[in-house]
């Protein structure tokens, strides 16, 4: 069965299956949907068994789609990689450009770009940063081929391939005042000043969803302060000014120094995922080849989830 499938249709059921839609594919692919529609009926009938069920919103894997995924994958992986050999790291020389959300820009890609930076010929390289809704946009309207972003399952005419855990946790100074030393609970909440992220964040999207799940109905209000970025919501959590949700990738050399503490709510618990996000194509040159290099490097987190 295998000498029969056709690379191109494979390539076309990849992006198909990423995607979970035949529309969103077919823009990436540049073709017209039913050409799409047409490749993935020929594939299915060359593997001889439905690939996708069809529902009103897209498209879901059959158990042999989800196997013949993998298998795509890895395909058009060892092609980006034989290019890449082959052709030489000259020829995939020019800009290394990509998109981060705010917290992964700052915790989690240093490190992958200083290694990928020695192992690599350097390369002028732009990293741009937003919350998650920009950075997505960036991604859809071809300004970067990949992004790192965090707290999304899917994501609207894009690849979203998860990359490492997280947890948002709620955090205070060692040293905070009383009403937010006295918090024990999810409950407690309601009557303590909180940190938020500006609207459209990846975090703050995480944390309204935890809080309803939890029972907690609790909207910024005039007590609370809404910060753009992690290091000043840092700097007003050491201040005493209230408790902030950070990423466990954020406050480790905090929490190292003595100078902040997760707060232990048992009722409370935000997990969350860090992804690469790519159009349905995948990444080319440089950023695929910094994929790769991602992928095979992940960063470890050195303050574990329930420590």
């Amino acid at each position: 069965m295998v000498s029969e499938l056709d690379p191109r249709r494979l390539e076309t059921f990849r992006v198909v299956a990423q995607l979970g839609q035949v529309s969103g594919a077919a823009r990436s692919l540049n073709l017209s949907q039913p050409a799409v529609t047409a490749q993935i009926r020929q594939l299915e009938a060359e593997a001889g068994r439905p690939l996708f069920t069809r529902h009103a919103s897209g498209v879901e894997l059959t158990e042999a789609g989800r196997l013949l995924l993998d298998y795509a994958k890895r395909i058009r992986g060892l092609l980006e990689e034989a290019g890449e050999r082959v052709l030489g790291e000259g020829r995939l020389g020019g800009e290394l450009r990509l998109g981060a959300s705010t917290t992964a820009a700052a915790y989690i890609l240093p490190p992958l770009l200083r290694g990928f930076l020695a192992d690599h010929r350097p390369a002028p390289l732009v990293l741009e940063v937003g919350n998650t809704e920009e950075v997505l946009q960036w991604v859809r309207e071809g300004r970067t081929s990949l992004a790192l972003v965090e707290g999304l399952t899917r994501a609207p005419g894009l690849a979203l391939d998860p990359y490492l855990k997280d947890e948002l946790v709620p955090v205070r100074a060692v040293r905070a005042p009383k009403p937010l030393a006295a918090v024990r609970s999810a409950g407690d909440l309601g009557g303590v000043p909180l940190i938020w992220r500006e609207p459209g964040s990846g975090t703050r999207a995480v944390v309204e969803r935890a809080l309803r799940k939890a029972r907690v109905v609790r909207a910024p209000r005039g007590s609370d302060l809404v910060v753009g970025d992690t290091e000043s919501i840092k700097s007003c959590v050491l201040l005493g000014l209230g408790i902030g949700f950070l990423s466990r990738w954020s406050i480790q050399r905090e929490v190292r120094h003595g100078l902040v503490e997760v707060i232990p709510l048992p009722d409370l618990g935000i997990p969350r995922i860090f992804s690469w996000a790519q159009a349905g194509g995948g990444a080319p040159g440089q950023a695929g080849a910094f994929l790769r290099h991602a992928l095979a490097h992940p960063p470890i987190l050195t303050t574990a989830p329930g420590r």
